[in-house]
Protein backbone atom coordinates (compact mmCIF):
# COMPACT_ATOMS: atom_id res chain seq x y z
CA UNK A 1 0.00 0.00 0.00
CA UNK A 2 1.32 3.43 -0.77
CA UNK A 3 1.96 6.07 1.56
CA UNK A 4 -0.65 8.43 0.49
CA UNK A 5 -3.08 6.05 0.49
CA UNK A 6 -2.59 4.43 3.70
CA UNK A 7 -2.68 8.14 5.51
CA UNK A 8 -5.78 8.64 3.44
CA UNK A 9 -7.47 6.11 5.94
CA UNK A 10 -6.43 7.33 8.94
CA UNK A 11 -8.23 9.31 11.50
CA UNK A 12 -5.65 10.99 13.70
CA UNK A 13 -6.65 11.15 17.07
CA UNK A 14 -6.65 13.22 20.10
CA UNK A 15 -9.54 12.36 22.21
CA UNK A 16 -7.35 12.45 26.35
CA UNK A 17 -9.45 14.91 28.37
CA UNK A 18 -6.06 16.61 29.22
CA UNK A 19 -5.57 17.67 25.90
CA UNK A 20 -5.16 21.38 25.30
CA UNK A 21 -5.62 23.82 22.25
CA UNK A 22 -2.13 23.66 21.54
CA UNK A 23 -2.06 19.55 21.08
CA UNK A 24 -5.22 19.96 18.53
CA UNK A 25 -3.14 23.09 16.71
CA UNK A 26 -0.46 20.32 16.40
CA UNK A 27 -2.22 18.04 15.62
CA UNK A 28 -3.71 19.38 12.95
CA UNK A 29 -0.23 20.02 11.36
CA UNK A 30 0.84 17.05 11.40
CA UNK A 31 -2.57 15.80 9.80
CA UNK A 32 -1.58 17.88 6.93
CA UNK A 33 2.01 16.92 6.84
CA UNK A 34 0.95 13.66 6.69
CA UNK A 35 -2.09 13.57 4.30
CA UNK A 36 -4.42 12.07 7.00
CA UNK A 37 -8.03 11.58 5.58
CA UNK A 38 -9.47 13.51 9.10
CA UNK A 39 -8.17 14.39 12.83
CA UNK A 40 -10.68 13.17 15.45
CA UNK A 41 -10.82 15.72 18.62
CA UNK A 42 -13.52 16.53 21.33
CA UNK A 43 -16.17 18.96 20.42
CA UNK A 44 -14.83 21.59 22.24
CA UNK A 45 -11.73 22.29 19.71
CA UNK A 46 -13.91 21.70 16.68
CA UNK A 47 -13.71 25.12 15.72
CA UNK A 48 -9.79 25.45 16.30
CA UNK A 49 -9.69 22.53 14.11
CA UNK A 50 -11.81 23.77 11.23
CA UNK A 51 -10.30 27.13 10.90
CA UNK A 52 -6.50 25.30 10.91
CA UNK A 53 -7.69 22.69 8.10
CA UNK A 54 -9.77 25.22 5.42
CA UNK A 55 -8.54 24.55 2.33
CA UNK A 56 -7.31 20.35 2.72
CA UNK A 57 -8.23 17.39 1.94
CA UNK A 58 -8.15 16.56 6.00
CA UNK A 59 -11.46 15.85 7.56
CA UNK A 60 -12.77 17.42 10.83
CA UNK A 61 -14.04 14.63 12.62
CA UNK A 62 -15.71 15.03 16.33
CA UNK A 63 -17.41 12.53 19.28
CA UNK A 64 -20.47 12.72 20.46
CA UNK A 65 -21.83 11.41 23.61
CA UNK A 66 -18.25 10.14 23.98
CA UNK A 67 -16.96 8.21 25.70
CA UNK A 68 -20.23 6.85 27.89
CA UNK A 69 -23.09 6.89 25.46
CA UNK A 70 -25.57 7.43 28.07
CA UNK A 71 -27.03 10.68 26.97
CA UNK A 72 -30.54 11.23 25.63
CA UNK A 73 -31.69 10.92 22.29
CA UNK A 74 -32.27 15.29 22.35
CA UNK A 75 -28.65 15.69 23.79
CA UNK A 76 -26.56 13.58 20.95
CA UNK A 77 -28.80 15.32 18.45
CA UNK A 78 -28.16 18.41 19.71
CA UNK A 79 -24.67 18.05 20.00
CA UNK A 80 -24.68 16.78 16.82
CA UNK A 81 -25.95 19.74 15.28
CA UNK A 82 -23.25 21.99 17.25
CA UNK A 83 -20.16 20.46 15.89
CA UNK A 84 -21.81 20.47 12.17
CA UNK A 85 -22.39 24.53 13.14
CA UNK A 86 -18.70 24.95 14.51
CA UNK A 87 -17.58 23.00 11.30
CA UNK A 88 -17.12 19.00 12.27
CA UNK A 89 -17.85 17.30 8.67
CA UNK A 90 -17.91 13.61 10.29
CA UNK A 91 -19.33 12.71 13.60
CA UNK A 92 -18.32 9.48 15.75
CA UNK A 93 -21.30 9.02 18.03
CA UNK A 94 -21.66 6.28 20.70
CA UNK A 95 -24.61 4.32 20.81
CA UNK A 96 -26.47 4.01 24.76
CA UNK A 97 -24.81 0.50 25.31
CA UNK A 98 -26.85 -0.52 28.45
CA UNK A 99 -29.85 -0.22 26.46
CA UNK A 100 -28.73 -2.68 23.80
CA UNK A 101 -27.94 -4.87 26.38
CA UNK A 102 -31.24 -4.96 28.00
CA UNK A 103 -32.42 -5.25 24.38
CA UNK A 104 -34.26 -1.64 24.06
CA UNK A 105 -33.70 -1.69 20.18
CA UNK A 106 -35.78 1.00 19.95
CA UNK A 107 -34.14 3.30 22.04
CA UNK A 108 -30.67 2.68 20.49
CA UNK A 109 -32.04 2.81 16.97
CA UNK A 110 -33.76 6.29 18.05
CA UNK A 111 -30.51 7.46 19.12
CA UNK A 112 -28.61 6.71 15.96
CA UNK A 113 -31.49 7.88 13.88
CA UNK A 114 -31.42 11.22 15.85
CA UNK A 115 -27.67 11.78 15.02
CA UNK A 116 -28.17 10.53 11.73
CA UNK A 117 -31.01 12.99 10.72
CA UNK A 118 -29.23 16.06 12.47
CA UNK A 119 -26.13 14.95 9.83
CA UNK A 120 -28.29 14.91 6.85
CA UNK A 121 -28.76 18.45 7.14
CA UNK A 122 -25.45 19.14 6.09
CA UNK A 123 -24.52 17.59 2.71
CA UNK A 124 -21.74 15.32 2.44
CA UNK A 125 -21.62 14.49 6.47
CA UNK A 126 -20.11 11.01 8.11
CA UNK A 127 -21.75 9.38 10.51
CA UNK A 128 -19.58 6.69 12.34
CA UNK A 129 -22.19 4.62 14.85
CA UNK A 130 -19.31 3.25 17.95
CA UNK A 131 -20.70 0.34 19.24
CA UNK A 132 -17.59 -0.40 21.77
CA UNK A 133 -17.79 -4.14 21.33
CA UNK A 134 -15.31 -4.82 24.02
CA UNK A 135 -18.65 -4.81 26.38
CA UNK A 136 -20.40 -6.80 24.38
CA UNK A 137 -21.92 -10.50 23.35
CA UNK A 138 -21.51 -11.38 19.94
CA UNK A 139 -25.39 -11.52 19.16
CA UNK A 140 -25.11 -7.64 20.46
CA UNK A 141 -22.46 -6.74 18.48
CA UNK A 142 -24.70 -8.33 15.25
CA UNK A 143 -27.77 -6.29 16.47
CA UNK A 144 -25.53 -2.84 16.98
CA UNK A 145 -24.27 -2.87 13.39
CA UNK A 146 -28.12 -4.21 12.16
CA UNK A 147 -29.52 -0.96 13.61
CA UNK A 148 -26.98 0.73 12.57
CA UNK A 149 -27.84 0.23 9.15
CA UNK A 150 -31.38 0.10 9.60
CA UNK A 151 -30.52 4.04 10.53
CA UNK A 152 -28.66 4.40 7.36
CA UNK A 153 -25.25 5.63 9.25
CA UNK A 154 -22.17 5.61 7.42
CA UNK A 155 -19.95 3.49 9.33
CA UNK A 156 -19.71 1.61 12.45
CA UNK A 157 -17.21 1.49 14.17
CA UNK A 158 -15.27 -0.74 17.08
CA UNK A 159 -14.68 1.11 19.93
CA UNK A 160 -13.96 4.41 21.79
CA UNK A 161 -10.76 3.28 22.81
CA UNK A 162 -11.90 4.08 26.80
CA UNK A 163 -13.63 1.11 27.80
CA UNK A 164 -10.84 -1.24 28.07
CA UNK A 165 -10.28 -2.96 24.66
CA UNK A 166 -9.51 -1.76 21.46
CA UNK A 167 -9.94 -3.13 17.99
CA UNK A 168 -9.83 -6.84 17.49
CA UNK A 169 -9.62 -8.80 13.94
CA UNK A 170 -12.04 -10.96 14.92
CA UNK A 171 -14.68 -8.16 15.67
CA UNK A 172 -13.84 -6.41 12.55
CA UNK A 173 -14.38 -9.78 10.42
CA UNK A 174 -17.95 -10.13 12.17
CA UNK A 175 -18.88 -6.31 11.72
CA UNK A 176 -18.04 -6.78 7.54
CA UNK A 177 -20.03 -9.80 7.00
CA UNK A 178 -22.84 -7.87 9.07
CA UNK A 179 -22.80 -4.87 6.96
CA UNK A 180 -21.53 -6.17 3.60
CA UNK A 181 -20.21 -3.87 1.76
CA UNK A 182 -22.95 -0.70 2.32
CA UNK A 183 -21.01 0.81 5.31
CA UNK A 184 -17.42 1.25 6.22
CA UNK A 185 -15.88 0.00 9.46
CA UNK A 186 -13.70 1.91 10.98
CA UNK A 187 -11.43 0.15 13.67
CA UNK A 188 -10.18 2.21 16.62
CA UNK A 189 -8.40 1.50 19.98
CA UNK A 190 -5.15 -0.48 20.11
CA UNK A 191 -3.77 0.01 16.86
CA UNK A 192 -0.24 1.41 17.24
CA UNK A 193 1.64 -0.49 14.65
CA UNK A 194 1.99 -0.92 10.58
CA UNK A 195 1.26 -4.33 11.32
CA UNK A 196 -1.63 -3.66 13.38
CA UNK A 197 -2.99 -1.39 10.68
CA UNK A 198 -2.20 -3.63 7.92
CA UNK A 199 -4.16 -6.48 9.54
CA UNK A 200 -7.36 -4.18 10.52
CA UNK A 201 -7.75 -3.35 6.58
CA UNK A 202 -7.20 -7.11 5.85
CA UNK A 203 -9.94 -8.10 8.01
CA UNK A 204 -12.35 -5.37 5.77
CA UNK A 205 -12.00 -1.93 7.96
CA UNK A 206 -11.90 0.60 5.64
CA UNK A 207 -10.65 3.50 8.42
CA UNK A 208 -8.26 3.41 11.26
CA UNK A 209 -8.70 5.66 14.46
CA UNK A 210 -4.88 5.64 16.05
CA UNK A 211 -3.10 7.68 17.63
CA UNK A 212 0.23 6.39 16.87
CA UNK A 213 -0.71 7.77 13.13
CA UNK A 214 3.07 9.37 12.55
CA UNK A 215 4.32 6.31 14.12
CA UNK A 216 2.98 3.84 11.32
CA UNK A 217 3.57 6.17 8.45
CA UNK A 218 7.18 6.43 9.74
CA UNK A 219 7.23 2.37 10.22
CA UNK A 220 5.86 2.26 6.68
CA UNK A 221 7.91 4.92 4.64
CA UNK A 222 11.49 2.93 6.59
CA UNK A 223 9.95 0.02 4.18
CA UNK A 224 9.73 1.22 1.20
Amino acid sequence: MEPSELAGRIDHSLLKPEAMEADVVRLCHEAKEYGFGAVCINPAYVQVAHKLLIGTLVKVCTVIDFPLGSGTSAVKQFEAGNALENGAQELDMVINIGALREGNFELVLRDIQAVVNEARRKQGTVVKVIIENCLLKEQEKIKACQLALQARADFVKTSTGFAGGGATLEDVRLMRKIVGQSMGIKAAGGIKKLSDARAMLEAGATRIGTSSGIAIMRELKGTT
